[in-house]
């Protein structure tokens, strides 16, 4: 491709919208261009790289058993409603009425569908196991559309669903799609760490994530230093420090003016956090929520929804807290009464805490569960954080990063197939409900992380697998009567060995061009110019490495060849396709 004749134009300055370095990154470079809030049209150059990582996908869900299908992503909110999810998804499911007024939604994900197509079509055990796939449009409505292609709402996923006869089936099947999903990412050269992650909307049992390391990731990774267990902060569990213990004391009030957080009554009384009760007000489906948990910790929202088995949940509003007859400051579950009160198990490790009044300027000291409050629900709704320590060894501590999903997998059961009559005869002729598992990437997010995790500050730079093109090839002084004749034939010789191919034929400076190329990107920089062409030589760089050689003109398309295969290779351990 030349350069002059490439739709979509390079940027000089970041774009003032952009958020991090991959959407600022992906703007200047041409490779996406916004329609709308989380809404993007992908340029020719963004495409070439989506298109690789698609086909890295086929062949490994393929090699992995799998068959791709299309479903369609306007679907009948009946099938929603079956499952329970038209709530679950809550206000991010796009949903509108047709001219007959019925209701349909834009799908955000398939279980749905493809549950009901394999009800229709599997009726025994010799008609199982099925492992089927589609690269696909979804659509979610999120709130705050934020960092180019990382959360949109309009977005490209594969999406995998896997049918077994048994949970031992599924077992085999998780593992296996597991693999192709480490061969994937590998193959892209890009290195994603699988954590334990919490199944969300989806729903099921057992999940992980697949996380590219980041700083800009919107997700926090916790890993033990021990013996390497890593989660999301959502899932991480942890061994909750102790706290004092002793006999129980009788409860008293004790007047603490102008004392409100964890943090000043604890001083003014002379105690640690730990042997303080903190409440926190969260509003569950729009009722008020009254959650208590030991001082020194923090509510996972996550842990907090899943217990409450609700569609939404926020922080509940000074309005409503007031509304429900509270004391913001002072709160505590002692003679609460008309509000729902969940308990972190942690206010059963230890005694004597230090707990509000529900009285302005009063607490409680030596507040013991369950001797003086109950409640309605008591579970571990607690957050992980860094430096807390390891529930899977008892050992380690945690080290926390940041990362961006880019892959998820969920062991789903039978939640789908119960409910949308998807059943089989096993070998007795007995009726039974499906096993079903779930297997998503997020192709445009990938192509995002990998600018985000692969840059410097001229620009991006592509692991070699998923770059635009192999080379960009710049040509100095093309009207040069020795320059133009020399880079035309090592761009057609290029071309003829497989190498994808960008060469910046424009009239312009050598300053804007190398500027460009650094923007762009790609792997490997081949230069001719008046100066190589003195000693009948071009010039080669990585974009990776700061000094470039001259190679003689002869050996040059060998020795490109050589140098992508060796990027490559030094990416995933592949030469390049």
């Amino acid at each position: 491709m030349r350069l002059s004749q490439l739709f979509g134009k390079t940027l000089r300055q970041d774009p003032a919208e952009a958020e991090t370095a991959s959407h600022r990154l992906m703007l200047r470079a041409g490779l996406i261009h916004p329609i709308a809030a989380g809404v993007y049209s992908m340029l020719p150059l963004g495409l070439r790289s989506y298109r690789k990582i698609e086909r890295v996908i086929r062949e490994e869900m393929d090699a992995a058993g799998g068959q791709e299908l299309s479903m369609p992503a306007l679907q009948p909110i009946e099938l929603w409603q079956q499952t329970g999810r038209h709530g679950a998804f809550g206000q991010t499911l796009f949903t509108f009425q047709d001219r007959k007024e019925r209701l349909l939604c834009l799908a955000p994900t398939h279980e749905e569908v493809v549950t009901t197509l394999v009800s229709l079509n599997v009726q025994s055990y010799r008609d199982l196991p099925q492992l089927l796939y589609q690269i696909q449009t979804k659509f979610r409505d999120e709130q705050r559309p934020r960092a180019g292609l990382i959360r949109v709402r309009e977005f490209a996923m594969k999406d995998a669903y896997s049918f077994d006869v048994d949970a031992d089936a599924l077992d085999a099947t998780y593992r296996r799609v597991f693999q192709a999903y480490k061969n994937i990412f590998a193959r892209c050269g890009l290195p994603a760490v699988p954590v334990e992650a919490d199944s969300g909307a989806i729903g099921g049992k057992d999940s992980q994530e697949f996380m590219l390391l980041a700083e800009s990731g919107e997700d926090e990774i916790l890993r033990c230093s021990g013996c390497g267990y890593a989660a999301n902060v959502e899932r991480a569990a942890f061994v909750k420090p102790p706290a004092p213990n002793d006999a129980e004391r009788p409860l008293e009030k004790v007047a603490t003016p102008g004392k409100k957080t964890i943090e000043e009554v604890a001083a003014f009384l002379g105690v640690k956090p730990e042997q303080t009760l903190k409440a926190v007000f969260h509003a569950a489906d729009g009722k008020v929520v009254f959650v208590v948990i030991r001082g020194d910790l923090e509510v996972n929202e996550v842990k907090l929804r899943n217990a409450l088995k609700c569609a939404d949940l926020r922080l509940a509003t000074d309005e409503e807290v007031r509304g429900a007859g509270l004391v913001a400051g002072y709160a505590s579950p002692i003679g609460v009464k008309g509000v729902r009160v969940v308990g972190d198990d942690s206010i059963a490790l230890g005694a004597n805490f230090v707990a509000g009044a529900n009285l302005d300027g009063h607490h409680y000291k030596n507040a013991n569960y369950p001797r003086d409050f109950t409640v309605a629900l008591l579970t571990d709704i607690a957050k992980a954080r860094a430096g807390d320590t390891c529930a899977r060894c008892g050992k380690g501590a945690f080290e926390s990063m940041r990362g961006i999903e880019v892959g998820h997998v969920f062991k789903l059961g039978t939640i789908f197939s119960e409910k949308l009559g998807a059943s089989f005869l096993d070998k007795d002729g007995q009726k039974k409900p499906i096993i079903m598992g779930c297997y998503g990437i997020g192709v445009g997010r990938l192509l995002a992380a990998a600018v985000e995790q692969n840059h410097d500050e001229k620009g991006i730079m592509w692991p070699a697998p998923i770059a635009p093109y192999h080379v960009h090839m710049v040509g100095l002084q093309l009207d040069n009567p020795q320059v133009g004749p020399a880079a035309e034939k090592l761009y057609v010789d290029l071309q003829a060995t497989g190498l994808d191919v960008l060469f910046d034929d424009r009239a312009e400076s050598p300053g804007v061009k190398f500027n460009d190329a650094d923007l762009l990107g790609m792997p490997l920089r081949v230069t001719v110019s008046p100066r190589t062409l003195k000693t009948q030589s071009v010039e080669l760089k990585r974009r990776s490495e700061a000094q470039a050689r001259n190679v003689p003109l002869a050996e040059a398309v060998a020795a490109v060849r050589q140098a992508v295969d060796e990027a490559s290779r030094a990416a995933t351990g592949r030469p390049a396709a």
